[in-house]
């Protein structure tokens, strides 16, 4: 399980393709539901990359 902060690499990306093989960081307190369809948001990629959503089998915890 992810919790808020925790920094991760995606390894696979639905939402944008660009995410995949950069590190950052969980920006959701709890679990996702259904507005976002179970995924967790992830920020702090990259300046030109904007938050993605993403599957809990697409990222990796690291640290």
């Amino acid at each position: 399980m992810f919790a808020a902060g925790d920094t991760v690499l995606i390894v696979a990306c639905e939402d944008d393709p660009r995410a995949v093989g950069r590190t950052g960081r969980v920006l959701d307190e709890v679990p996702p539901g259904p507005l976002t369809n179970g995924r967790w948001t992830v920020d702090r990629i990259s300046l030109l990359i904007a938050p993605v959503l993403v599957h809990s089998h697409e990222i990796r915890k690291i640290s």
